[in-house]
């Protein structure tokens, strides 16, 4: 393999000099650069980065730490913090935990089933020294996983930190539905169904919590006969639907787009018409809500801000951005409404 010192022999400058360009420091004039990026390219030069760990205590490499990489959720978070390390020189390690494949539902209250995977994950990450960590929870929950001597910069991402040390990244759900609510409410709507998810679900408590913040604005009761749990998929839309539409409501605030599917189907079958005999509102902005008809209005999640912003952060505490976060800071990304033809005006 070629070396840095090859290289400023075959450009006749000093190995400083190459350094400083292949770690994208100012200073150099343009002509050497673009000298030395013709060689390195040309020769296929690849850095070392352990030995540059062995020497400079940091090998620019970062942890992406997911509990499953087939949520639909994780994949966009991941992209965008890679993307985003990448462009500012950081190599980055994938580690998929696997959690949902290995255990479905039953972890989610087993914190020592979660270590017992995340456990030997972050020895390895440690042996090879990795700058900093990033960890991407499937769902929304407060975690609290790391040891208390694990001293790597950590930033989660779509999930809560337990400890003050590390700071979060997640939606703001609250405002998610506070939006859903206010726009229902300007189109007219008084009386209005809801679909959550789980009870005990963070991301369901706070979509709550901002729908209701909305009818109080306008002095309007939150009626609890008017909720239904479901399960956060298509089934559970569609055995929710009868018990809502039997009511006087003319919407229906589901939780996700899934659920919002199963609505669909369950009015198709009784011949009534979304958009037209009434209204559906979801969440999430899946491919399916652009192909359900009429198209399902709904509110877009920010994964690849999140993704993003987690990203900053991290390297904000490795010195490459000048931010004044701190640990235990919780940074809440706002949902995009998308407007569609499933709401009506009453």
């Amino acid at each position: 393999m070629i070396t840095v010192k090859e290289i400023a022999q075959i450009c006749n400058v000093s190995a400083s000099t190459v350094s400083n360009i292949l770690n994208g420091k100012p200073n150099v004039g343009e002509d050497t650069r673009r000298r030395v990026l013709e060689v390195v390219a040309q020769t296929g030069y690849q850095p070392n980065y352990f030995a540059q760990s062995m020497r400079k205590q940091s090998n620019r490499m970062i942890s992406i730490v997911v509990e499953d990489l087939d949520e639909f959720s994780t994949a966009p978070i991941v992209e965008s913090a890679m993307a985003y390390c990448d462009d500012m020189g950081y190599r980055t390690i994938l580690m998929n935990l696997r959690l949902y494949d290995k255990w479905k539902a039953t972890w989610y209250d087993d914190d020592e089933k979660v270590k017992q995977v995340l456990k030997p994950a972050i020895q390895e990450l440690q042996s090879i020294r990795v700058d900093g960590l990033i960890y991407i929870a499937g769902h929304c929950r407060y975690i609290d996983y790391f040891p208390e001597d694990f001293k790597v910069p950590t930033v989660l991402a779509y999930g809560l930190s337990k400890d003050a040390k590390y700071p979060s990244v997640v939606i703001d759900d609250e405002k998610g539905g506070y939006d859903i609510g206010k726009y229902l409410l300007s189109m007219g709507h008084k009386a209005i169904g809801v679909i959550a998810g789980a009870d005990d679900n963070l991301h369901t408590q706070a979509r709550l919590n901002g729908f209701k913040r909305a009818l109080a604005e306008a002095e309007l009761p939150f009626d609890k006969d008017n909720l239904r749990y479901g399960e956060w998929n298509r089934e559970s839309g569609y055995r929710e639907a009868p018990y809502l539409l039997e009511k006087d409501i003319t919407a229906i605030f589901c939780m996700n787009d899934s659920m919002a599917a199963g609505v669909y189907d369950f009015m198709y079958e009784r011949g009534m018409a979304v958009g037209e005999d009434f209204s559906v509102v979801g969440y999430d902005n899946k491919d399916l809500s652009d192909y359900l008809r009429p198209r399902l209005t709904t509110n877009e999640l920010p994964l690849k801000k999140i993704g993003r912003e987690a990203a900053e952060i991290l390297l904000g505490f490795l010195g490459e951005e000048d931010r004044q976060l701190q640990g235990n800071d919780v940074i809440k990304i706002p949902c995009e409404m998308i407007y569609r033809e499933s709401v009506l005006k009453v």
